[in-house]
């Protein structure tokens, strides 16, 4: 039988914002962000914690589906490093370790009973809007927005296992 804890995932896009996440949490999220496998083991990112309101406006207005965070009381942006992969055999993987990366986060996220929602940029064109709001230069690579928050929702465990998706060789 699978975790819970992956059945009780879920995107979450109300939060109380009378109810501050701790910087012990959200460093507790980045550590288990860290321990995301990456190809090679570059660990090719970088995170970003913004609790500015005014930049939280800003990102809102670049990123129209990110509203939610405007009253999850944080935002992580997930960085992608791709100059960490140059001449390795896992060039240009960096996307791929910013999502286990990103997972790992949404994950412990949800064992600390935070709700939490990832809201994609990267490879669209608000990366540049990013770099430009965020001050990243050009090799840095805006990957992703995390509102993270206590949630306003409440959701029970669901399953979505689709036999119809599988395909077994044997």
């Amino acid at each position: 039988m699978i975790n819970e804890l992956f059945k009780k995932r879920r995107s979450i896009r109300k939060y109380d914002p009378s109810k501050i996440v701790s910087d012990d949490l959200i460093k507790q999220l980045l550590e288990a962000g860290m321990c995301a496998p990456s190809a090679c083991n570059t660990r090719p990112w970088e995170f970003i914690v913004i609790k500015n309101d005014e930049l939280i406006h800003k990102i809102t207005e670049i990123h129209p589906y990110t509203q939610m965070i405007k009253t999850s009381q944080c935002a992580i942006i997930v960085v992608g490093l791709p100059n960490n992969q140059v001449n390795l055999p896992g060039a240009n993987m960096w996307p791929q370790d910013c999502a286990a990366a990103t997972e790992n986060i949404l994950l412990q996220a949800t064992e600390f009973n935070l709700g939490s929602c990832w809201c994609g940029i990267y490879p669209t064109d608000r990366v540049a809007k990013f770099q430009s709001l965020l001050d990243l230069p050009s090799h840095k690579i805006p990957f992703n927005v995390i509102a993270i928050g206590y949630t306003a929702e409440k959701f029970g465990s669901r399953g979505f296992y689709e036999e119809s998706k599988v395909k077994w060789l044997k």
